[in-house]
């Protein structure tokens, strides 16, 4: 008897629709992934980055069962509020206008005759103290050398700057006059030679040296016109900048001055 023909087996068309399911599936996963990164949340990325990885890798997602225990945040630390900074820096501040505002006044107390007569000048920076000394009662005219009346007060200025660690920089400034002797070729040097006068003084009286710049202006930095005798008489100075914080290296001499017999 003849043996049957066996049927033949039908052809599946649709196998395309595993090909298509794999690439809706891919596709999907690479859109989920985008929206976790455009979120910006790295503990949600890392979160869905090791599901996927789990997923693709066939591992069994253990589900955590209910203890009561709140589970943890794995976002990554943020840094404190912006209010709570504040709270944090305030205090610093207020702190260190308090101690310039101390040495303001021991300053003054220092050189108080001088004050009164209007021969010095307090000023508060915004992160410091400028103290503004007439040339006229430190040096003679023409001369970088200190005066022996001008000496005390200096040592008196030079024991209140122990206390702290502030740095100092001193300037010497003159009027538009030009000078030119033997000892001082221009008020640059004039200038100059002022500054380090003082910043010795204050060596000698027990200041570091590491916090001390002596510096030199001329007549480049007025704060009057030169074009009285008042003017320049004020525009002939040393200036005392006393800067909150340690200073960043050792004290120099500047080149800078011009002005005329202060």
């Amino acid at each position: 008897m003849a043996l049957k023909r066996r049927d033949e087996e039908h052809e599946n068309h649709e196998r395309w629709l595993v090909s298509y399911a794999d690439f809706i599936t891919l596709l999907f996963a690479f859109f989920v992934v985008m929206y976790a990164i455009s979120t910006l949340n790295e503990g949600k990325y890392k979160v869905l980055s090791d599901a996927l990885v789990m997923a693709f890798r066939h591992d069994r997602v253990v589900t955590p069962q209910t203890t009561g225990v709140a589970p943890i945040n794995r976002t990554t630390a943020t840094p404190f509020p912006q209010p709570l900074r504040q709270k944090l820096v305030d205090p610093l501040r207020r702190e260190q206008e308090r101690k310039l505002l101390d040495l303001a006044s021991k300053i003054k107390e220092a050189l108080a005759p001088l004050v009164k007569t209007g021969q010095v000048r307090l000023t508060q920076l915004p992160k410091g103290i400028a103290v503004e000394i007439n040339a006229s009662v430190l040096f003679a005219p023409g001369q970088a050398s200190l005066q022996p009346e001008s000496i005390d007060a200096l040592q008196a200025v030079a024991q209140v700057l122990t206390t702290t660690s502030d740095a100092v920089q001193v300037e010497g400034h003159t009027d538009n006059v030009p000078i030119a002797s033997a000892q001082f070729p221009s008020n640059w040097e004039l200038a100059s030679a002022r500054a380090s006068s003082v910043v010795r003084l204050f060596v000698a009286s027990g200041v570091d040296a590491a916090r001390l710049t002596a510096s030199g202006y001329a007549d480049n930095r007025p704060v009057e016109s030169n074009d009285t005798p008042d003017g320049r008489a004020r525009n002939r100075r040393v200036t005392l900048l006393i800067i909150a914080g340690p200073a960043d290296g050792g004290g120099n001499g500047g080149a800078n001055g011009n002005g005329s017999g202060a």
